[in-house]
């Protein structure tokens, strides 16, 4: 496989820096507000695995791994809802992260019921941490696939 051109963050002026300036705004956010990170990371690897964004699966795969999350959780991901290894704030993430990323699946997008999940485990603050962390790594998935970015992970490993 063969990306069709370099990722447009990396083309459009300024656009990796003001990204990049954006994560560490989030892991700053979700630091003052309790959010583990390794939470942050299982979000948007649920959002890159339903995208099909394999270098953003791969990279957060990697970071949660690196956050201390267990090989066994991180396998799980895709299955989250038929396993018990995730807390109901887990649960409530992931069911955000797939409603805010699946926009267009279905009438009311994000329902109240999945909302006010989230909502009962994440204050405002964190709440709004979590879902612009979801949005941005929309954004990069969406930057990723369009142009076809390949992950830098070799088949025999």
């Amino acid at each position: 496989m063969k990306s069709r051109m370099e990722s447009p963050a990396m083309i459009v002026p300024d656009a990796s820096q003001a990204l990049q300036a954006l994560g560490k705004a989030l892991f700053a956010s979700a630091e003052k507000t309790g959010i583990p990170n390794r939470l942050l990371f299982l979000a948007y690897l649920r959002a890159s695995q339903i995208n099909g964004d394999s270098v953003c699966v791969e990279l957060h795969s990697r970071n949660a791994l690196a956050a201390g999350e267990s090989t066994e959780r991180l396998l799980a991901v895709p299955a989250w809802r038929e396993t018990n290894c995730f807390n109901d704030a887990e649960r409530a993430a992931f069911a955000l992260s797939e409603s805010v990323t699946r926009l267009s699946d279905r009438e009311d997008p994000v329902p109240d019921e999945i909302f006010n999940e989230a909502a009962r485990h994440f204050d405002v603050a964190a709440l709004a941490t979590l879902i612009a962390g979801i949005a941005t790594a929309n954004l990069w998935n969406r930057f990723n696939v369009s142009t076809r970015q390949i992950a830098a992970v070799s088949a025999g490993k």
